[in-house]
This record gives C-alpha cells, sequence and structure tokens, in this order.
C-alpha cells in the first residue's frame, strides 16, 4: 500500500458517470460561480467606492464578501476543470493548498461572523458608546484579527493533517479535499486520533463562537423590546436580519457536517453538506445582504448609473 511520501496525486469525487451530465455539472457550477462573483464584487465595489458606507458595519461587510470570494474560488474551479475535461486528479500540493485556503477562509470568516454580531450589540444596546468601541482603528484591529487567527489555524492545522501517514487509496469522496476525507485515508490509528482530537477542539472553537453570537443576539433583542418607537425596532432589526440569516446557514451546516451521527453518513449526503457549507453561503450572502439593505441598494443602483454614463 502506498504511504503519503509515494502519493503524488489524489483522486476526487465524480460527480457524474456520463459524459453529458459532467458538461451539465460543469455548466452549473459555472452558473454558480459567476453569480458569487457577480455578487460579492458588487458588494466589494460599492462599499469601496461609496463614502456613506465607510462604517463599521460595511467594512465588516466587505471583508465578508472577499472571504466568500476566496472560499468559493478554493473549490469551485478545480471542481469545473475536473468536469468540463473529464477527469478526478488533483496533485498532492493542489490539495494541500486547497484544504490550507478552505481551512484559513472559513475560519477567518466564522470569526469575522463573531465580530459582526458584537458590532450589532454595540450599535443597538449602547448606541452612544459606539463611535468609542468601533472607531476605524478597532474595526481594522478586529478585522486582522479574524484574517490572522485564521490564517494561524489554518497553517497549524493542515501541516498536521498532511503530516500523518497515509497508507490507503488515494480516492477522495468528495468534490474538493476536506480533512474529514483525507483522514480517512490514514494507517496511523495513533495519528488519526491526534487528528481527530484537533477536530473537536476546532469543533468547540465554533460552538464557543456560536454561543457567543446567540448571547449577543439575546440581548439585542431585550434592546428591541425595550424601545417605544416601532420604526425604531423595525430599522435595527433590517440592520440584523442579513447577519442573523448568513450565521444560521453557514455555521448549521458546517456544524450538522462535522457532528451528524456516523449512522446517516453517506457519500451522497456528505456531498450535498459539503455543498451547502462552501458553495451555497459565498453565493447567496450578497444576495441577503442586498434584499434588506436599502443603503447597498442604493449604492449599487448609483454605480449602475455611474456605469452608464
Amino acid at each position: 500500500m502506498p504511504n503519503s511520501s509515494s502519493i503524488s496525486q489524489f483522486l476526487l469525487l465524480a460527480l457524474a458517470d456520463t459524459r453529458q451530465l459532467q458538461l451539465l455539472h460543469f455548466w452549473l457550477l459555472l452558473g454558480i460561480y459567476l453569480a458569487a462573483l457577480l455578487g460579492n464584487g458588487l458588494i466589494s465595489t460599492a462599499v469601496a467606492c461609496h463614502h456613506r458606507l465607510h462604517t463599521p458595519m460595511y467594512f465588516f461587510l466587505l471583508n465578508l464578501a472577499l472571504l466568500d470570494l476566496g472560499c468559493i474560488s478554493t473549490t469551485l474551479p478545480k471542481a469545473m476543470a475536473n468536469a468540463l475535461w473529464d477527469t478526478r486528479h488533483i496533485s498532492y500540493a493542489g490539495c494541500a493548498a486547497q484544504v490550507f485556503f478552505l481551512l484559513f477562509l472559513c475560519s477567518a470568516e466564522i470569526f469575522l461572523l463573531t465580530i459582526m454580531s458584537y458590532d450589532r450589540y454595540v450599535a443597538i444596546c449602547k448606541p452612544l458608546h459606539y463611535g468609542t468601541l468601533m472607531d476605524s482603528r478597532a474595526c481594522a484591529t478586529m478585522a486582522a484579527a479574524a484574517w490572522g487567527t485564521g490564517l494561524l489555524y489554518s497553517l497549524l492545522h493542515t501541516v498536521n493533517t498532511f503530516s500523518i501517514p497515509l497508507c490507503q487509496h488515494n480516492a477522495i469522496d468528495q468534490f474538493f479535499c476536506e480533512v474529514a476525507q483525507i483522514l480517512k485515508l490514514s494507517c496511523s490509528k495513533s495519528d488519526f486520533l491526534r487528528e481527530i482530537v484537533n477536530i473537536y477542539f476546532s469543533l468547540c472553537l465554533i460552538f464557543g463562537c456560536f454561543v457567543f453570537i446567540v448571547m449577543s443576539y439575546v440581548q439585542i433583542i431585550r434592546a428591541l423590546l425595550r424601545m417605544p418607537s416601532e420604526q425604531g425596532r423595525h430599522k435595527a432589526f433590517s440592520t440584523c436580519f442579513p447577519h442573523m440569516s448568513v450565521v444560521s446557514l453557514f455555521l448549521s451546516t458546517l456544524l450538522f457536517a462535522y457532528l451528524k451521527p456516523h449512522s446517516l453518513s453517506s457519500p451522497s449526503l456528505d456531498l450535498v453538506v459539503s455543498f451547502l457549507y462552501s458553495v451555497v453561503p459565498p453565493t447567496v450572502n450578497p444576495f441577503i445582504y442586498g434584499v434588506r439593505n436599502q443603503e447597498l441598494r442604493d449604492a449599487l443602483r448609483k454605480l449602475w448609473e455611474n456605469s452608464q454614463l
């Protein structure tokens, strides 16, 4: 049996058996990818170009759009290329790069979503201190901490994953390189258990972020209920609803992917769940924010009008 030193490439999961279905999957993935590029690109451009959107909430939204662009660009281009050229191969270095960037971007997004919940908490529960607590320096520091922590976590986790001897086959039951699937190729029980402990530590970290977000929104809801103005409650809630939707979609699918019972595990379910947390959020996040946010819609409208001049 080959070990990790003799493996030069991995075989990703084939999304279809027939050539017609492979091409159909290619066009479907291409449409999703272009929609994600367009949505996140428009949000990034609107926030960068319009001074009215140079506020902490939109600054973090810009960071979220950049993370989403990177996340979906890590998985879909290789899957599209494999579907188009009728191949399943990915190099060892390419697989390691996918794992590194996906862990980096997803973990940074989790930390950023936690920071965004704190931003909403301060804006609604401590409005008089908002300018002090969320000044430009504090926002830049928190965003840098999210990116930096994600980078460090990803580096350590990736090195640890690919230091495990692999002596099974080199076929991965996923359309991208996923840590859980790579661990199935391990031939060292002790190393495997060590990495499983790391995964559960990661889940505890994610759960801690989730608890912080829930506690923030408990305080936000209590503050909203005390507001005398119904219009004020509606305006404040409208700034929270997109974030709540994004958090629910991303964290629920991510936690389910790694905490679901083994009795529910199957290649088809694993494929669907991984698609839900790695592809769907980066695609729908811009539309969730765009539909509910009047300022963002106005900025995009002005951006379109200026492009016609």
